[in-house]
């Protein structure tokens, strides 16, 4: 009897870790299945609490060579009949590379652009192409403010100041004109202070002083001290899909003195000064060993990205590259010690917002 009591016992024993393995099995496969049905590639999948479709994330590998080349397309085909959309170039190319712009080819978009001169329509070329839709969506997040029409101030053949209508790159590289930097592509660095975690910015080392440009039009968002940037400013595109952020900028005097938030700055126009400012709690502290810009591109899809651990922050080094061809003058204004553009810039989204 005892022993037909152990071995009752024993086999309920047996049941109950079967069925607890049972459990655990499915409830492990069940996790993977769904963690599988959720993911795609590229990443669009859903945020259930808000039940919106947008993207959550975007690995920006277009090389300077792929930019310059769809854009000089869309520059050259501007007025004509068949004007060519440079972002629906590179959105074809990163469909049909997998987003890798290594494989990038001069012949593949020569190719695209033949057809388009034709008479195709990009939706037709496309419309096979899985993840067209996807690229073409992150591309306009990321370029979508560089390319268009614009005025700007040029000297004549008087030496007289005039406002000439152009149409092309009208996004500028965050340092001023004259003033020499380095870099490299430093994204996804190790970075130690305060905790572990990854460069997401890109760094142009320079010397304290160097005057910092907008890169684009847009509003101020963020202005001040945060103990990781130092003295640092946070501006947001006007679509609302790019927010730019520059930091350790100069001690003492980081930015001009009537810039705050809300205000609204141009393309080109002098927002701060290059400095070391920094890693410490205490405001107005230089604790950075090189004297460096750091410089952010920030994607929003959705507001709920703005801030927390649903932020996309892409790899800007090779946007830094295409940028570099279109430099801000500036010239000091003695009277406010401030340095500013030297030729005045005007596009309507500006016009728009003020």
């Amino acid at each position: 009897m005892f022993i037909s009591f152990r071995l009752s016992r024993g086999i309920a024993v047996l049941c109950i870790a079967f069925l607890l393995v049972s459990s655990l099995t499915f409830f492990i496969f069940h996790s993977i299945s769904r963690d599988a049905a959720t993911k795609t590639t590229p990443q669009t999948n859903v945020n259930l609490d808000a039940k919106k479709d947008f993207i959550k994330w975007v690995d920006f590998g277009i090389t300077e060579a792929a930019m310059n080349a769809a854009m000089k397309a869309d520059i050259e085909s501007h007025d004509s009949k068949t004007p060519i959309d440079w972002i629906d170039l590179l959105a074809y190319l990163g469909a049909k590379y997998g987003g890798n712009f290594t494989s990038f080819k001069t012949a593949d978009l020569s190719s695209l652009v033949d057809r388009l001169k034709r008479g195709e329509k990009i939706e037709d070329i496309t419309k096979d192409m899985k993840y067209y839709s996807y690229y073409h969506q992150a591309y306009t997040a990321v370029l979508g403010g560089f390319l268009g029409e614009y005025e700007i101030q040029e000297k004549s053949e008087t030496d007289e100041l005039v406002w000439t209508k152009k149409y092309g790159l009208k996004g500028f590289s965050p340092i001023a004109k004259n003033y020499g930097y380095s870099h490299y592509d430093d994204f996804g660095a190790s970075r130690s202070y305060g905790y572990q975690r990854k460069h997401l910015g890109h760094d142009m080392m320079g010397g304290v002083g160097t005057p910092i440009i907008a890169t684009e039009s847009g509003t101020v968002e963020a202005i001040g001290w945060n103990q990781y940037g130092g003295w640092r400013i946070g501006i947001r595109s006007f679509d609302k899909k790019r927010y730019y952020y520059y930091a350790h900028l100069r001690k003492n005097h980081p930015y001009p003195k009537d810039l705050s938030i809300g205000h609204t700055v141009k393309a080109g126009d002098v927002i701060g000064y290059l400095g070391m400012t920094g890693y410490s709690a205490k405001e107005n502290t230089n604790n950075i060993d090189t004297p460096h810009l750091h410089f952010g591109i920030q994607l929003i899809f959705d507001e709920s990205q703005k801030d927390g651990n649903g932020e996309i922050w892409i790899d800007c080094f090779e946007i830094i590259k295409f940028l570099s061809k279109n430099r801000s003058e500036v010239v000091k204004d003695e009277l406010m010690g401030e340095y500013r553009r030297k030729y005045d810039f005007f596009e309507e989204s500006v016009n728009n917002m003020e």
